[in-house]
This record gives C-alpha cells, sequence and structure tokens, in this order.
C-alpha cells in the first residue's frame, strides 16, 4: 500500500506517533487509508449539504475494509462572486483546487481518493487532480437543485438575472421581482439548469469518473446519500483491481465527454475545463475539435436556460447514461472505455432506457442534428471563440452589426441598462480574458441585462471572457488570442461591421487587413486592474481561452503519456 509509506518500519515509528494522536488504532494501521476531498463550506449553496455527502462516503469505505480520511477543498459560487471584482477570483480557483489536492494527497501518501466536489470550479480542478495523483479514485458530488417555482412555472437561477433586465426595462415590478428572489432556488444543491456545475457532473459520469446519477440526482433526495456509500465502497474495489484515473481518463474518454457534452447542451465553460483535464494525460486537446465532433453528434436536451427542462427532469428521463445510451447506439461513443464501476462504459449503459423523449430527445428526433457547442473562427478570433448555439434563436444565427465597444463589463452592463444599446448591435467587451482581466470573469450579468430587455434575439455580445452556463442568446466568448496580448479584439473600434456566422463557424471584423495593421501599430497593452498576489503570478502564467486557460511553467508543463 502507499500508505505503508507513513505507517510501516521502524523509520515510520514517528509518523505512527502522529496517527495515533489521530486516534488511529493499531486495526486501522493496516488498512488502507482513503482520502475524502470535501469541498464543504457555508458560502455555495452547492456546497451546503456535502458534510451529509462526505459522511455517507465515510460509511461506504469503512464498509468495505478502509480507513477514510477527510481533507478540504476550497470553493467560490460563481454566482454570488458574479458582476463585482470577486468573479476574477473564480476561474482561478481551478488550478489552486488541483495544486493543493496534489499537495495534500500526495504529501499523506493516501492510497485512494473519493472527490466530493460540485460547483463549477471544483469538479474540474479535483479531475485535473485525480489525473495528476493516478490513485484509485472516484467522484461524487453533492448534486443539483431542485428548480422553483414562480406562477405555476419552474424557474431557475438564470431566471432571476433575466428578471433584474426586466425590471430595468420596466416590464415587471418590485413585487415581481421579489416573488423570483425568493423563490428560483429553493434548495441547496448546482443551479438547476444546465449550468457550468451540472455540466461537468454530468461529464464525470461521460469520463468514467463519477457513478450512474452523480450528475443529476438531486442534492436533496436520500438516493444521492446511497451514491455516496457505494462511492466510498467502489474506491475499495478500484484499489483491489488497481484502476486509475489514468484507466479511465483517456484522450478516447475525453473526446467521449465532448460528444456526451453536444448531446446534452452543455456550458461553453465545459471548453475550458476539458482541454485542461486533457492537458493533465498528455493529450493536447484543439477546441476546433467541437466542430468535427458537433457536425457529427445530435443535440438531444434543451435544458435551461435553452429550454424548459431542469435537472430533475433529466434525472427521472433516465439520466447521462440514457444520453449516451443513444449517442452509442449510433456509434459516436467508444464503449470500450473503462469506468469506476470496473466495468466498461458499453457494459454500463448497456441496459439504460430513455423514460421521456420530450427530455431527452431520441436520435431520430433530435432538437439539432448538430450538437450544442460551436467554435467560431475569422479575422477577429484566429484561434477560436466559443458560443452555446443550442441557446442561440434561430434569427441570430447568421448576424451582422456595428460593434459597441466596451473596455469592461461593468461599462457594458451600465450602457445595457440605460437604453444605449439597441436592436441589431454588437456589444464587445474586451480585457476581461484570462490575462486581461485577470482571471477571465464571467458575464451572465450583461447577458441576461440583454435578455430582460427584450433584446436577445436581436444583439449578439462578443468577449475574451467567459459565460455562465445560465447564458443564453448569442453570446460569444473565449475570443483568442485576448486583448491584453494584442489579438484583433483589442483593434476593433464603435462602429466596426462584425459578421457571425453560427453554421459555418466564423468570426469576422469587416475591416480590412491595413487598416487592421494600420491599428495594431498604435496598439497599447492595457494595465491590468490586479497587479498583486495570486492574480499577479496567475496573470503572468496563465494561457489564452482556446488552450483551456491553462498555466504554463518555464520549460513546459511535464504531463503523462496520453493513452
Amino acid at each position: 500500500m502507499k500508505s505503508d509509506n507513513v505507517k510501516v518500519g521502524v523509520q515510520q515509528a514517528p509518523h505512527r506517533s502522529l496517527l495515533n494522536a489521530l486516534g488511529f488504532t493499531e486495526e486501522e494501521m493496516h488498512k488502507p487509508m482513503v482520502g475524502i476531498v470535501s469541498s464543504y463550506n457555508e458560502i455555495v449553496p452547492g456546497h451546503m449539504n456535502i458534510d451529509k455527502i462526505v459522511n455517507a462516503v465515510k460509511l461506504g469505505v469503512a464498509e468495505a475494509g478502509g480507513v477514510p480520511v477527510v481533507f478540504p477543498a476550497i470553493a467560490v459560487c460563481d454566482s454570488i462572486a458574479m458582476g463585482h471584482v470577486g468573479m476574477k477570483y473564480s476561474l482561478v480557483t481551478r488550478d489552486l483546487i488541483a495544486d493543493s489536492t496534489e499537495c495534500m494527497a500526495t504529501a499523506h501518501q493516501f492510497d485512494a481518493l473519493v472527490m466530493v466536489p460540485n460547483c463549477d470550479k471544483n469538479v474540474p480542478g479535483l479531475l485535473m487532480a485525480a489525473a495528476r495523483i493516478n490513485v484509485p479514485t472516484v467522484f461524487v458530488s453533492g448534486g443539483p437543485m431542485l428548480a422553483g417555482r414562480v406562477k405555476g412555472c419552474k424557474r431557475s437561477l438564470s431566471s432571476i438575472f433575466e428578471a433584474v433586465g426586466a425590471h430595468a426595462a420596466g416590464n415587471i415590478d418590485d413585487a415581481e421581482l421579489l416573488e423570483f428572489e425568493e423563490k428560483v432556488c429553493p434548495t441547496c444543491g448546482s443551479c438547476s439548469g444546465m449550468y457550468t456545475a451540472n455540466s461537468m457532473n454530468c461529464l464525470t459520469e461521460a469520463l468514467g469518473m463519477g457513478l450512474k446519477g452523480n450528475g443529476t440526482i438531486p442534492a436533496v433526495y436520500s438516493e444521492r446519500l446511497r451514491l455516496a456509500k457505494h462511492a466510498g465502497m467502489a474506491v475499495m474495489e478500484l484499489l483491489k483491481k488497481n484502476i486509475r484515473p489514468r484507466d479511465s481518463m483517456t484522450k478516447d474518454a475525453i473526446l467521449n465527454a465532448l460528444t456526451v457534452d453536444m448531446a446534452l447542451g452543455c456550458s461553453t465553460n465545459s471548453m475550458l475545463h476539458l482541454p485542461a483535464i486533457a492537458h493533465e494525460i498528455g493529450f493536447d486537446f484543439d477546441i476546433a475539435f467541437a466542430n468535427g465532433i458537433s457536425e457529427k453528434t445530435p443535440n438531444l436536451c434543451h435544458l435551461a436556460p435553452a429550454g424548459p427542462t431542469y435537472m430533475e427532469d433529466l434525472n427521472e428521463a433516465g439520466g447521462v447514461y440514457a444520453v449516451m445510451k443513444e449517442l452509442a447506439d449510433i456509434g459516436l461513443l467508444n464503449t470500450d472505455c473503462m469506468t469506476v464501476t470496473g466495468k466498461t462504459v458499453g457494459e454500463n449503459i448497456k441496459n439504460s432506457v430513455n423514460k421521456d423523449p420530450e427530455v431527452i430527445r431520441t436520435v431520430d428526433n433530435p432538437y439539432s442534428k448538430t450538437g450544442g457547442l460551436a467554435v467560431l473562427k475569422g479575422n477577429l478570433a484566429p484561434d477560436g471563440s466559443v458560443v452555446k448555439r443550442s441557446a442561440v434563436v434561430p434569427e441570430m444565427m447568421v448576424h451582422e452589426g456595428p460593434a459597441r465597444v466596451f473596455e469592461c463589463e461593468e461599462d457594458a452592463i451600465e450602457a445595457i441598462k440605460g437604453g444605449k444599446i439597441k436592436a441589431g448591435d454588437v456589444v464587445v467587451i474586451r480585457y476581461e480574458g484570462p490575462k486581461g482581466g485577470p482571471g477571465m470573469r464571467e458575464m451572465l450579468n450583461p447577458t441576461s441585462a440583454i435578455a430582460g430587455m427584450g433584446l436577445g434575439s436581436t444583439v449578439a455580445l462578443i468577449t475574451d471572457g467567459r459565460f455562465s452556463g445560465a447564458s443564453r442568446g448569442a453570446s460569444i466568448g473565449h475570443v483568442s488570442p485576448e486583448a491584453a496580448v494584442g489579438g484583433p479584439i483589442a483593434l476593433v473600434q464603435e462602429g466596426d461591421i462584425i459578421s457571425i456566422d453560427i453554421p459555418n463557424y466564423s468570426l469576422n471584423l469587416k475591416v480590412s487587413d491595413e487598416e487592421l495593421a494600420k491599428r495594431r501599430e498604435s496598439w497599447q497593452p492595457k494595465e491590468p486592474a490586479i497587479t498583486t498576489g495570486y492574480l499577479a503570478r496567475y496573470r503572468e502564467m496563465v494561457t489564452s481561452g482556446n488552450r483551456g486557460a491553462i498555466l504554463e511553467i518555464p520549460g513546459g508543463n511535464k504531463t503523462a503519456e496520453v493513452k
């Protein structure tokens, strides 16, 4: 056992004395030591129940003959951090989570791990850590929130953000806004639509790192406690069989995840996180892979904000496995990939049933024949940009309009709510990329304001920042290269015509090469808003959005051989 490095031999007597101080018994000294990474805290609604999940995991581990040991991981609530300086500190936690978990697990020589994340950066951060540490590992999340209800209709977090825009436009009054505020988030859990947290939790199943239902069983269901106990038992079986994360998270598994992503209509943030996870196993993930997979993958789900269904509905319809079975039946998944069940993808999903074709469309009746995400390139985004096309109305799939240029999110929100943005405009928000922010803020406030003011079918938004999974409309993010490194988005001027063609994957500025060259000669980089602390170090190391905003060190990051 790996933990023998701290438990066995004369030289380890001091180590054992410290384990004695923890209350370890002689019997426990001879059992595998299983680290349980708990992202419990009292500020993130998606994490407030994780203490109960962790206790259930501990029972499962102990039942199966292991010694469970809990240690923490941080978590930021993106929505509480939204719209102010705090959002600069969200994406950057992904690397802090990965780094600190690697440190804790390696320093203490755990034999196996159970990761208990839930919200946006927790899940990818811990997946990155799992790939690095590479001891038997199972994921079990805190689970999604139940949908709220306003005036008899199901609602979610995006509803309240859009209600703020509707209030600014005078379309709803104070009392109606208050009703949304009080009812859209009725329980603990990750917010109830196909936002980033739920996207990534669903993709743990596609990657083979989570048990069936991990992405969809609601946080408040006792079924989730049973799932957590089984996760604790499962990790002990993985330890016996020596099945490790890099046996599951292979190149084929990541491409499976991208395919499932397209069918589910996941958040655009998955196009930051899948490349970062791939990087940890040595797979150079080009975001342009998305278009090839999208061309052959039908979009089967329209969960909020793209449609009127929610995570609880997906769960009742058969969950992620039912979606995967639809895809596997037409040959779109590699079913030989190993998973944390000790079985292959094909073995896991063979008996899965689509119980509600209105929630999970069948492959012969999809919402669209192409997947939920698209990567756009052109002279405005030579290295790519990302749009959740399953959440774009048909009339905005192709659009041309004048650029309305803003140097930060706050200025754009002021203009939108002030009635200064008109139908046909293309709002450009720059210097919000990984380096420029620094930290690559989400733009849920401006996209929600556009939708709430009734402009969602006539106004586009383009940024080198990113979008919440709760964003909808022609919202194009991750524009690369970003403005802070002199990308073409830095050269856009007020009134320039921008051409968007999502079906043909293009994003272009209708300005001549000669004019852009002239503008580049006079361009000066903008001073970053924050120059001290962690964000200053992050800014020096981070890459553009098209590479997953991974961190690079001098000489290049060392990763495992890709399978």
